[in-house]
């Protein structure tokens, strides 16, 4: 349920992805978002903070249309840069079985932006004994589907792909989101912008 203010949010949001529709994802890239990654030295102009931003959120849109999908809840989602994080979804709960979907999914989220799915298996599996760190997604991924017999990494990949795929533009429409507002979204918001039915490419 959303409350007064968050429908507000909703009704503000959706206003914004309507005007800015013919414009590309860096063109809608709120002003604070680039300062944070520019001001703390991390970038050396504007142009490759920019990138990072577009990067950062289709990364935890990713996330955050994965545990839509699986049934999970969260508390906020976003991209606030810090000394320790580009952005994050907050308190994930209730993914059960299917928390690799999630792990996954900002990973995949990144590669669905351009498009740029590894096809083979082969390279894949050795893309994947590359992939580590990331905020904690590739050690949260590998424990995740221990608990899951008769599943390796590349069969648990090839699933999240296949939730995710299908969502893609449930993704970019969350991603633009995050874009354009200049604070974190709650739950409700993420999921009510994330779920239109008239999520476009």
């Amino acid at each position: 349920m959303l409350t007064a203010s968050q429908r507000r949010t909703v009704a503000e949001l959706e206003a914004s992805l309507a005007r800015l529709i013919r414009y590309d994802d860096e063109s809608v890239v709120h002003e604070l978002w680039i300062r944070q990654r520019y001001d703390c030295g991390c970038y050396p102009t504007y142009g490759p903070a920019r990138r990072a931003v577009v990067r950062t959120a289709w990364h935890e849109a990713g996330h955050a249309v994965a545990a839509l999908a699986v049934g999970a809840q969260f508390s906020s989602a976003s991209i606030h840069h810090s000394r320790d994080s580009e952005g994050r979804v907050h308190r994930i709960r209730g993914a059960a079985d299917n928390g690799y979907v999630i792990d996954a999914g900002g990973q995949i989220a990144e590669r669905l932006m351009n498009w740029t799915m590894l096809d083979r298996d082969d390279a894949l599996a050795r893309w994947l004994s590359t992939w580590r760190g990331d905020g904690g997604d590739a050690r949260h991924f590998r424990r995740s589907i221990q608990s899951r017999p008769g599943i390796d990494e590349v069969g648990a990949w090839r699933h999240s792909e296949a939730v995710l795929i299908p969502l893609r533009p449930n993704v970019r429409r969350l991603a633009r989101a995050l874009l354009i507002y200049p604070r974190h979204l709650p739950y409700a918001v993420a999921a009510t912008i994330a779920t239109r039915d008239d999520a476009v490419v």
